[in-house]
């Protein structure tokens, strides 16, 4: 019966404060063989963040080595910095029979589904391709978080709240929107989602 699974790259994205993170992890602990995709940076690794585990940390020349070979499903940079997710392990994966999880911006988001929608037929990306996307209920809950975070000056705050409301006018490209509203029936749709996508297609 397992092999009629298809694996899957699940492409999760947010607004900054929406509990993406947090589902995220919740799917992860469920599920712990879905493979993690790992992001390549540029930035400096904060306190406790591993290379390899967190994210490969790169020299700008490194990166932009990588990003010149095409080795990147794609690449944004944010506060100064470069960020890209590596085509190489995805793909293993995938051929792996594993699922994937990426737990990416809407611009990254953007990038990868124009990948995966041009890529041929036989391109596991293609094959397996989904997008949620976790919207707050409002900006105003939205506002409450970040401030009850306590991790962003009041003018970062206000510019995530404007960035958020560009990202969530986007929300209708998502295949799927789920309103993180409460966690606990958040995760219960992430997760229908998750399992559903795994089913093999009966036709088109």
């Amino acid at each position: 019966m397992n092999n009629l699974l298809r694996p899957i790259v699940l492409v999760v994205s947010a607004p900054s404060g929406a509990g993406k993170t947090t589902l995220c992890s919740r799917l992860r602990a469920e599920f712990p063989a879905i493979v993690y995709s790992i992001s390549c940076t540029t930035r400096a690794p904060r306190l406790g963040e591993r290379d390899g585990v967190d994210y490969y940390f790169l020299t700008p020349e490194q990166f932009e080595a990588r990003r010149a070979a095409g080795e990147f499903l794609e690449y944004a940079q944010v506060h100064g910095a470069w960020y890209g997710t590596p085509r190489g392990p995805v793909v293993a994966a995938l051929y792996q029979g594993r699922d994937v999880l990426m737990d990416i911006d809407v611009q990254g988001a953007t990038q990868v589904r124009a990948y995966a929608l041009r890529a041929p037929d036989s391109d596991p990306i293609h094959q397996g391709y989904v997008d949620v996307f976790i919207a707050p209920p409002s900006l105003e809950e939205l506002r409450r978080r970040l401030v009850r975070r306590g991790t962003d000056p009041s003018d970062a705050i206000e510019r995530r709240l404007r960035q958020a409301e560009t990202e969530m006018a986007r929300a209708g490209e998502f295949q799927h929107v789920i309103v993180n509203d409460e966690l606990d029936r958040a995760y219960a749709q992430l997760r229908e989602i998750y399992l559903r996508a795994k089913q093999p297609h009966t036709g088109h």
